[in-house]
């Protein structure tokens, strides 16, 4: 996806991001970013947290509830022996 609009800076350099592309990012107020300035240019991207990359991100592997319960048992038994 590529999307390119005319923006203005406002006072205090506060950037207000379009509705539209926010909308296609997933970005709501309070929404992390990262901002990277080179000689000429300026990036925004979306910084995500392990909660929204749990329920959006890349899926690499599959695992049923069961499994993800047992494995959390055995980690909480190896905790409590050390």
């Amino acid at each position: 996806m590529s999307l390119t609009v005319k923006a203005r800076i406002g006072k205090k350099r506060i950037l207000v991001i379009p509705k539209t592309i926010a909308k296609n990012l997933g970005l709501d107020e309070g929404s992390a970013v990262r901002i990277t300035a080179t000689e000429n240019k300026i990036v925004i991207e979306p910084l995500r947290d392990a909660i929204w990359l749990s329920l959006h991100g890349e899926k690499v592997a599959q695992i049923t509830l069961k499994e993800l319960e047992d494995e959390s048992i055995e980690q909480q038994r190896k905790n409590l022996k050390e």
